[in-house]
């Protein structure tokens, strides 16, 4: 009969919230790697003479390194525990921003934001760390997932101000170095909290997956890696349409002339929300289940995409800022959810990194395009739309799964209700 290691805690246990809290500290840090080239993407356009298209490049293969990362850092986290990805996350940051303060030209700017501070660094920030605490609980499992996760929208939240004043005054350059000195000195002494094995270890410590009633080989009536399939396409549709405004709102408030700290604060304004909305949904998914989250937050986030549309005034963009936040935090964490109620907790790690690839995949993509689109049309209309178009698809799949499943969409959407 398996037995618990000696050096293991229980689920739900007060070191369980203690090594949330700190997951939650390391990705509020690490994540800055997803935003701060967002918010230098004007300065960094300027002094290399690039076109729009070109200086979202950084950002698409960051997103894209933290996308491959998350799977390579997961699948190390599951054989040395999660504490030998987060030391060499902290080094890649520190090494990626200090690289990337010396780039003499785009080319060797893009090599770092992807492969150092990317692939190496933010990486093991998220989807590993998401992935590991949702084995640490059961009766809060969505709650838990969703402050782990708020711990990127966090870094939205804090960092873009301070970037926005910092290259103002310093460079971006400056900003960079400061930047990597401090994920560094921050990141190492935490993952002393991560010493500690998981309640599961090779499927042996007894935490369950889904419901007593999940079919783990036919899920939702699938097999197993077409379901993993179908939640990809979902996650990669939904955050392309996410990535319009959180990439470039910063350059569209410029284009508006409204400037570009405004752009800085609704962004940072926008992840605010978001964390707000993470732990609300989170709430929520362990009430009505990760699917109807899903579907919901889906369906909110398409609404406000529209609204980008008729209003660019600068009271009104600040108000749709914050109303996308709030209603689009939620769907991230979801898809970690939907992977525990329909897997064994053998597979979490990896298939938990793998969906999340994907909605990473999303918002890389979806920040490349965008800047493509407006090189072609020279507004950003066009982009606004094709985000929303790739939305639909992803309420469309929602709806298509809790039809699966056998439970109408009414029946999910009045227990959201209630």
């Amino acid at each position: 009969m398996p037995t618990v290691p000696a050096n293991a805690s229980r689920p739900d246990s007060g070191y369980a919230w203690v090594r949330l809290a700190a997951a939650l500290v390391i990705g509020s840090i690490g994540g800055v790697g997803m935003w701060s080239v967002a918010v230098a993407l004007p300065a960094v356009q300027a002094e290399f003479g690039a076109a729009r298209g070109a200086a979202s490049l950084p950002y698409t293969l960051t997103m894209l390194g933290l996308a491959i990362g998350g799977i390579l850092m997961g699948r190390l986290a599951d054989r040395r525990g999660v504490t030998t990805p987060l030391l060499i996350a902290a080094v890649m940051l520190g090494a990626g921003y200090f690289a990337a303060s010396k780039a003499e030209n785009l080319t060797q700017f893009i090599i770092a934001q992807g492969l150092l501070i990317g692939a190496l660094g933010t990486s093991a920030t998220f989807a590993p760390l998401v992935a590991d605490i949702s084995l640490w609980f059961n009766r809060r499992r969505g709650l838990a997932v969703a402050l782990v996760a708020s711990g990127n929208y966090a870094a939205g939240a804090i960092w873009p101000p301070i970037l926005q004043w910092a290259i103002a005054d310093y460079g971006w350059r400056a900003t960079y170095v400061g930047v990597g000195i401090f994920c560094a000195a921050t990141i190492l002494p935490l993952t002393l909290a991560f010493r500690r094995r998981p309640p599961v270890q090779d499927g042996a410590v007894g935490v369950t997956g889904g419901s007593p009633t999940t079919d783990f080989q036919r899920p939702l009536g699938l097999s197993p890696n077409t379901l993993l399939a179908v939640l990809m396409v979902a996650g990669l549709a939904c955050c392309i349409g996410m990535s319009m405004p959180q990439v470039h709102i910063v350059a569209y408030c410029g284009d508006l002339g409204l400037g570009l700290k405004a752009g800085a604060e609704m962004l940072s304004l926008m992840f605010g929300a978001g964390v707000i909305s993470r732990l609300a949904s989170g709430w929520i998914s362990d009430k009505i289940g990760g699917l109807a989250t899903l579907l919901i937050g889906s369906a909110l986030q398409t609404t406000m995409l529209v609204f980008f549309l008729p209003y660019t005034g600068l009271s009104a963009l600040y108000i749709i800022s914050a109303l996308f936040g709030f209603v689009q935090g939620g769907i991230v964490p979801s898809y970690a959810i939907i992977v525990r109620e329909f897997y064994p907790p053998a597979e979490a790690g990896t298939r938990v990194s793998i969906v999340l690839m994907s909605t990473i995949v999303g918002m890389a993509v979806g920040g490349w395009v965008s800047g493509l689109i407006f090189d072609y049309t020279g507004s950003y209309r066009a982009a606004f739309l094709h985000g929303i178009a790739w939305n639909v698809l992803n309420v469309v799949i929602a709806g298509f799964l809790i039809l699966r499943r056998g439970r109408g969409p009414t029946r999910e959407l009045a227990a959201a209700a209630a």
